[in-house]
């Protein structure tokens, strides 16, 4: 009884209160609210939207002719084409890689399920710089296997294949990692009921499977791409810096801002940065279009958490 007297008299004194001070608190949510966004935005424009504004601002900075002729110069176009041909390389086979190690991660269980989940996130954790001297340890002249790819003239590193494997290495958890959470979402219901209206295992995958993931694969797809396609460190390693060979695009960066050729530097890094652009709406769009795809990462950590214990 005396328990709801206090709580009545409370009540009564809180709806007695003046109006104005009943709402201070409200009002200074919202001015909390205000200020971090406020705050976010700075950080956005400080470290995102100056540094866009300022590559195309100096790409541009001696006119159109200077930007078109550090495109068109034979070392830039080089450049160009090995970084398109490793992206054309390093992303089909992480997709092939990342279905497959997706569905049986979310499809079956076995023993290593959580090994196997974990070396999918080592590149996450290994620094770029360090894969790549990995494979300079194990294929170069002085490596495990160096002495005999050179006795059977094959060379690695140095050359398109060790660019191409440093790259593969640091990309390949993105389409997995988008995949797990999805696949894992739609359970196994739909593949079991089509195995047992007779139904082999490539139509369940060819026609059930894949239309089911095919957005959340895009998804990974776009982002392994513009990571492909933006190494630096990896390829910097093992690439030997060769002009016209084994330049890519961000090496080629590199070189030019070292030799002081300010104006061909960013003109080629703007083509970095309009991929950058364009994989944000792209990876917007998809956001928009299945908004499931927004939280895969959170959902695919809850789910490796699970699968550890």
């Amino acid at each position: 009884m005396n328990a709801a007297r206090v709580l009545g008299a409370t009540y009564a004194a809180d709806r007695t209160e003046p109006l104005h001070l009943r709402r201070r608190p409200r009002a200074g949510l919202n001015v909390m609210r205000l200020l971090l966004i406020l705050v976010a935005l700075g950080f956005l424009v400080l470290f995102i939207g100056m540094p866009l504004v300022v590559v195309f601002s100096q790409a541009l900075s001696k006119g159109w002719h200077t930007y078109v002729a550090a495109i068109a110069d034979p070392n830039a176009l080089a450049a160009i084409r090995l970084t398109v041909l490793v992206a054309a390389i390093a992303v089909p086979s992480n997709l092939v890689f990342g279905v497959a190690a997706s569905w049986a991660i979310a499809k079956f269980e076995f023993r290593g399920k959580s090994a196997l989940i974990t070396l999918i996130d080592l590149p996450f954790a290994v620094s770029p710089v360090i894969s790549g001297l990995i494979y300079v340890l194990l294929f170069g002249a002085s490596g495990w296997f160096g002495p005999w790819l050179m006795e059977h003239d094959i060379r690695i590193m140095f050359a398109v294949p060790g660019i191409v494997l440093a790259t593969t290495f640091v990309t390949f958890p993105f389409v997995a990692r988008e995949l797990i959470p999805v696949m894992q979402a739609q359970g196994k219901d739909d593949e079991e009921t089509a195995l047992s209206l007779g139904a082999s295992g490539w139509q369940t995958f060819w026609f059930v499977t894949l239309p089911n993931i095919r957005w959340g694969l895009l998804y990974g797809v776009l982002l392994c791409n513009a990571r492909a396609m933006g190494e630096f460190g990896a390829v910097s390693v093992v690439s030997g810096h060769i002009r016209g060979l084994t330049n890519t695009m961000p090496l080629h960066v590199e070189i030019l801002y070292n030799e002081y050729n300010y104006a061909a530097a960013f003109a080629v890094a703007s083509l970095l940065a309009l991929l950058a652009l364009m994989t944000l709406a792209g990876k917007s769009l998809l956001e928009w279009r299945r908004p499931e795809l927004k939280y895969g990462a959170l959902s695919a950590d809850r789910q490796t958490k699970r699968g550890m214990t």
